[in-house]
């Protein structure tokens, strides 16, 4: 490769001018490294504790579900069921962390969840029904956090293999090609004395 290369002046500017802009190129990615795995860091902090708040409230949830079909009849619990009333559409929006674009999920419900007479049904079917309801917000925001932390892990991986390619690879090549023409630049130049020196030595006899 180096073999390759012109060693002239013009080609030593344009060769600084690669490595200033690799160097400022390797700067603001390491700072974009550094941001996505403090954003990561707090997302995961946030996630633990919600997963295991979404995991008991479902819990609870199939464990009312239980006791409602252990308390009505076949017939009466799949009737209350059938015909909900309340309406869920999931909003989606889209925010930029660090240029990654990540979304943020928010819910819009219409109705009333229990949509049945209570003359067949058990007080632990309505129960139930409103702590599913109430398990919504939290299931929510751990789907979004969790697809947001997935989107930032796969930024992070890609913006450290860029950090690693320049710094250890396009940086000291550059940094070795400029040495390279430099040693030749000098080479030439102690050539040109040399003959400089060899022509006055003729002159002056």
């Amino acid at each position: 490769m180096l073999a390759n290369v012109n060693a002239t002046r013009m080609e030593l500017l344009r060769l600084r001018k690669r490595v200033a802009l690799a160097s400022r190129g390797h700067r603001l990615l390491s700072e974009k490294r550094d941001e996505i795995s403090r954003q990561l860091i707090q997302i995961a902090r946030e996630i633990q504790p919600l997963r295991k708040r979404v995991e008991a409230e479902l819990l609870e949830t199939c464990r009312r579900f239980m006791l409602a079909r252990a308390t009505m009849e076949p017939e009466a619990t799949k009737a209350a069921l059938e015909a909900p009333t309340k309406k869920f559409s999931l909003v989606v929006k889209f925010a930029n962390i660090m240029n990654v674009r990540v979304p943020h999920l928010s819910k819009e419900m219409e109705g009333e969840i229990i949509c049945y007479g209570f003359a067949t049904t058990s007080g632990e079917m309505d129960v139930a029904l409103l702590a599913l309801e109430r398990a919504f917000d939290n299931l929510i925001e751990l789907a979004e956090k969790e697809k947001q932390a997935r989107l930032l892990a796969v930024e992070l991986q890609i913006t450290r293999r860029r950090v690693n390619v320049l710094e250890h690879v396009v940086i000291p090549e550059l940094h070795e090609t400029i040495r390279f023409i430099y040693d030749k630049l000098a080479e030439a130049e102690r050539d040109n004395i040399s003959r400089l020196m060899k022509i006055t030595d003729i002159i002056r006899a």
